[in-house]
């Protein structure tokens, strides 16, 4: 069964070669990454991997919308044509298998074998990790909100697999597009990560709402996918710097932080794989090229936090985020009003 990995990336050089490497245990033959306006070697060690199922191209995008050009122009590409199923996520996202041997096809079983799974998310915290650490992201960070609550949300978002003979019209970021011009039966077979038919509405992209996810309850049995947005606070600074943050003349918007921020809940699952992935990632290093590039990476990494730190913008946002409280938006501010929050201070000193 040949699998392909499809992403798009931009500075995410620390994180490729574990993305990679995880994704290669659960059965993923190739990968498709798409990047543009690298500054910390990211496109480099790519265009080293090329010999390792890696296809490495520059972002076709001509204005700002990088992923839905490149995942238009992604399937056009044979590695996409010519693979069984394709799975579309980034490279904090790493798909958690719990059914069989742990693996995609495993999963692919035990959903019945349909022409889509859409898997749903978990948020994994920051969790008081302040330091970037050259090491596993998925040890690191265990800690997550109540799998089927986010922030008072019961629909969470979803990513997809897609197999080969799905009546595609077009990749979405979190599922594939299809034109129901052909009625109710010749509607593709769809899944969530529990083998159950996903909601009515989303399989026709029926409510705009709600086109990338579905109420989460009941829906990982199989599989669920460990987000890890925020990983260590010098990381998040860096990833702000990537994106769109401004650093200074407007007020930084913590909301994305604090969502994603809540560590009620503790799942180890995915530690199942650190034993081969930690083998499999020194495997990669040992290779002398791809050990240097990645090394160069990890060294620009830490580099960038540092010049990032000088500024005043950016050490008031480290200073800010590290003293928020570890809840979403609304549950401490309730905490406050129902008098609990000395509590809640003296978790964040322990």
């Amino acid at each position: 069964m040949r699998i392909t990995a499809v992403t798009c990336v931009k500075n995410e050089g620390p994180f490729l070669l574990e993305w990679i490497a995880f994704n290669r245990l659960l059965g993923v033959s190739d990968f498709l990454f798409y990047s543009n306006d690298c500054t910390d070697g990211t496109d480099t060690l790519l265009d080293a991997l090329a010999g390792q199922g890696v296809v490495h191209l520059p972002n076709p995008a001509e204005g700002r919308n990088y992923q839905m050009e490149a995942l238009k122009d992604a399937a056009h590409q044979p590695v996409v044509r010519n693979a069984d199923w394709v799975w579309i996520a980034d490279v904090d996202e790493f798909l958690n298998v719990h059914v069989g041997d742990h693996t995609i096809p495993a999963l692919i079983a035990a959903c019945g074998n349909p022409q889509t799974i859409s898997v749903t998310f978990q948020f994994f915290a920051n969790d008081g990790v302040e330091t970037f650490e050259d090491r596993p992201v998925i040890e690191q960070f265990t800690r997550s909100h109540n799998p089927d609550l986010w922030c008072g949300e019961t629909a969470i978002e979803v990513k997809s697999l897609v197999r080969k003979d799905f009546p595609l019209q077009y990749f979405g970021a979190h599922r594939p597009f299809f034109k129901d011009n052909k009625g109710e039966k010749k509607r593709p077979s769809w899944t969530d990560g529990s083998g159950r038919g996903v909601p009515h509405k989303f399989l026709l992209a029926a409510n705009p709402r709600r086109i990338r996810k579905f109420p989460s309850t009941g829906a990982r049995e199989y599989a669920t996918l460990n987000h890890y947005a925020l990983r260590s606070l010098d990381s998040y600074l860096v990833k702000n710097d990537r994106g769109d943050v401004n650093r200074e003349g407007r007020v930084f918007d913590d909301t994305y932080w604090r969502e994603r921020n809540d560590r009620a809940h503790e799942d180890t699952s995915i530690l199942r794989h650190l034993p081969a992935l930690e083998k499999a990632l020194a495997e990669l290093k040992a290779d002398p090229v791809i050990g240097r590039l990645h090394d160069e990476c990890v060294r620009l990494h830490r580099e960038k936090r540092e010049e990032l730190m000088a500024l005043p913008a950016y050490a008031e946002m480290h200073a800010h985020l590290r003293d928020l409280p570890p809840y979403p938006p609304g549950e401490y501010e309730l905490m406050v009003e129902l008098g609990l929050a000395p509590a809640v201070a003296s978790e964040m000193a322990t």
